[in-house]
């Protein structure tokens, strides 16, 4: 790289420690965000089990097979045995994604009276009542369903939290609460503590509910989502992901972790889309959202860092890729890229960071598009991040058609990046030889 260009890319990184990367800290580390983010985080055990209770309780198995082979047979046994124990098979599903929105008030608002330094445990229970109170109001025979606390309630539920967080602080800040003598055990004072500030909680939400009930027809959930869907349905668009992507990319060219920096707006928006993608994979309907769960990553950079291992292995003839490709194997194949991103380094390497934004667009860009058709099945379950990506999209899915694709696009991109990468490779093997002579 000519001393001009490297000047051009160390002012530009200059201009991004001082300018961007102290904003994407604020806004990262703003106690609102950082606490929706981490709790959201807690999410993902529970959707993984219940995701793959779905899988086990409603297998992908396509009407008219016979058992004419063992794999058939196999798969119609599967069939009859979740058709004799769905309603037992299906019990995590509707306790985990099925009711989503009861966690994603419990993560939140514990996360958020934890930075306050504030009882986290009582004000989650605190969030936990009032949300209840709007969203799981009962019908004339004292039954609610289950789909009130689904995804369509999930939005509802974050605001909640996050309110009821913040009106407990004020009372505590204003000591308007019972105190209870210093003699008494803390433990026991805490929930007096909450007791006034929960009282007026309960008031203000269910004026506001009843307000909702009574002008829109339904309750406070009900008016959130419809406000919140226009927004979910723009940030679901193939441009709105593909500007993402290039941000994500061009965060991690600058050294800073780009995933961190999006998953703050992008993680509430693909877990909702995911528990409505579960719903309606459950109830046998069409699955509504694209950009769902961890598509963004199988369909994204994953499949490019593995075109980068199968040049570095087999294409390579520098020490430096060489080894780096070595170490990386075990770690990509596991979706795990830092060996490479900072052993290559893709910091700084315009010539890794080309064919990252190419292939990344490229890659998604046909994922959505086949979706959108109605060719590839859309992600309705979480999966663990560490599950290859070729298996991980099979699994979310569960359409065999995405492991072709998967394969057909790492082939794409190794086509891609070959000539970027052995550039590099050439670059590097220069510098060696140069080195062992002098």
């Amino acid at each position: 790289m000519s001393k001009s260009k490297g000047s051009i890319f160390e002012k530009i990184q200059l201009f991004m420690e001082e300018k961007i990367l102290p904003v994407a800290t604020v806004i990262g580390n703003q106690k609102h965000m950082a606490a929706i983010r981490d709790g959201m985080t807690l999410l993902i055990p529970l959707t993984i089990i219940g995701g793959f209770a779905m899988i086990l309780a409603i297998p992908p198995i396509p009407a008219g097979i016979e058992a004419t082979n063992f794999f058939f047979k196999f798969l119609i046994a599967w069939q009859n045995w979740a058709a004799a124990w769905s309603t037992t098979l299906l019990i995590p599903y509707y306790l985990t994604i099925g009711i989503i929105s009861i966690y994603v008030v419990m993560g939140i608002s514990y996360q958020l009276a934890r930075s306050y330094k504030l009882n986290a445990i009582n004000n989650m229970v605190a969030a936990t009542f009032i949300f209840l109170c709007v969203s799981a109001y009962p019908n004339n025979d004292l039954v609610f369903s289950i789909s009130q606390l689904g995804a369509s309630s999930m939005f509802a539920g974050i605001l909640i939290a996050l309110a009821v967080v913040e009106i407990n602080r004020l009372f505590t800040k204003y000591n308007i609460c019972i105190k209870l003598p210093d003699s008494v055990p803390p433990n026991v004072a805490a929930p007096f503590n909450v007791l006034i500030p929960t009282i007026a909680n309960v008031i203000l939400f269910l004026v506001l509910n009843s307000i909702c009930i009574s002008t829109i027809g339904g309750g406070l959930p009900t008016l959130i989502y419809s406000l919140i869907q226009p927004l979910l349905s723009a940030a679901g668009t193939l441009p709105s992901i593909l500007v993402i992507n290039f941000l994500m990319t061009t965060f991690w060219f600058f050294g800073i972790h780009g995933a961190n920096m999006v998953s703050v707006v992008t993680s509430p928006i693909t877990t909702a889309a995911l528990a409505l993608n579960a719903q309606a994979y459950a109830t046998g309907e069409a699955l509504p959202a694209i950009f769902a769960g961890a598509v963004n990553s199988v369909f994204g950079n994953w499949i490019t860092y593995t075109a980068f291992l199968i040049i570095m292995l087999f294409m390579c003839k520098s020490a430096q890729m060489k080894s780096i490709g070595k170490v990386a194997t075990v770690p990509t194949m596991f979706n795990i890229n830092e060996p490479m991103i900072f052993g290559i380094p893709t910091v700084l390497n315009i010539l890794t960071y080309i064919p990252l934004i190419i292939c990344s667009m490229i890659n998604f860009a046909t994922a959505y598009i086949l979706m959108d058709m109605g060719i590839l099945g859309r992600f309705f379950t979480t999966l663990p991040f560490t599950v290859p990506g070729p298996l991980q999209a099979f699994l979310a899915t569960m359409d065999w058609k995405t492991i072709p694709v998967w394969f057909i696009l790492l082939a794409v991109d190794v086509i891609i990046c070959m000539p970027f990468i052995k550039l590099y490779d050439k670059q590097l093997l220069a510098a060696e030889n140069k080195e062992a002579e002098a």
